[in-house]
């Protein structure tokens, strides 16, 4: 067995459900697969003292699921007052039209489609509600739309699927862009060096320790990947299809669908940059 301390990021074993910081506690979604691992996570955050709490990403349209947060935040005594969106995938965003009825609450998202209420939410904005200061940090590249949320007082970072608690994320083409993407790993990596933050709570996969080893095993990987899908490219595999049962050889057959996506964003970022 591999110790978990040896592995990216450090990832935090044990049951995913439950408070993983002061101000972070995780209601695993029942959706398991192999594009959202155990779930998807939906984060209640609030400040210990404080009887208000915000919800980020609601999940998919499941009324079990989304009555459980209700009921999670409640015995915490907390009153959901806030539902944010890290992008708008359904996995993550389908059940916030629901959700927003049974709480009553603003769904802020930087996506103006996705948004119930006159706020959305964009690069910079900090959210106070209760007390509770997080920060909205735009990284796109997975999607357009998609946003991290930085929370300076347990020092940690909710990530959506920008960086997820096992293995690594699709560059979602053609709304997502490999540019932009490594651009928002590099941002994330700043706030570990300059801001302190070393935990990573993904909307996928357990909670990582080591969030600055995430970014770079995250950033050594996309370099990895981009350097085979070039050479690919070299020895006449110019179809994306073609690409992905070259590179990808060593995963999961019933992921190649998803890694095309990635190797379609790897190839115009090529183009973009003159290497093919």
């Amino acid at each position: 067995m591999t110790d978990a301390a040896a592995l990216p990021g450090q990832p935090r074993g044990g049951v995913l459900s439950g408070p993983a910081t002061a101000r972070a506690v995780n209601v695993l979604a029942p959706n398991p697969s192999a594009m959202t691992l155990d779930g998807t996570n939906t984060w209640i955050v609030s400040e210990p003292d404080s009887p208000l709490a915000v919800v980020i990403d609601p999940g998919p349209q499941d009324d079990a699921h989304l009555s459980r947060v209700v009921e999670t935040a409640e015995k915490m005594g907390k009153r959901v007052a806030l539902t944010l969106l890290t992008h708008g995938h359904p996995d993550h965003a389908e059940g916030a039209a629901r959700f927003a009825e049974l709480t009553r609450t603003p769904v802020r998202a930087l996506d103006p489609a996705l948004r119930l209420g006159d706020e959305g939410l964009a690069p910079g904005d900090v959210i106070t509600t209760g007390g509770l200061e997080m920060r909205v940090v735009a990284t796109p590249g997975h999607t357009a739309d998609s946003l991290c949320f930085h929370l300076p007082a347990d020092q940690a970072v909710l990530t959506g699927d920008t960086i997820l608690g096992r293995g690594t994320t699709v560059v979602a083409h053609p709304d997502g862009r490999l540019g932009d993407y490594l651009d928002s790993l590099r941002r994330l990596r700043s706030l570990t060096v300059d801001d302190g933050v070393h935990t990573v709570l993904p909307g996928h996969g357990p909670v990582l320790e080591d969030a600055q080893g995430a970014v770079e095993f995250y950033l050594a990987h996309r370099a990895t990947r981009l350097a085979q899908v070039e050479t690919a490219v070299e020895n006449g595999h110019s179809e994306a299809s073609d690409v992905v049962a070259h590179v990808y050889a060593d995963v999961d057959r019933s992921l190649w669908p998803a890694a095309e996506l990635s190797v379609r964003a790897q190839l115009d970022y090529l183009r973009e940059h003159g290497l093919i």
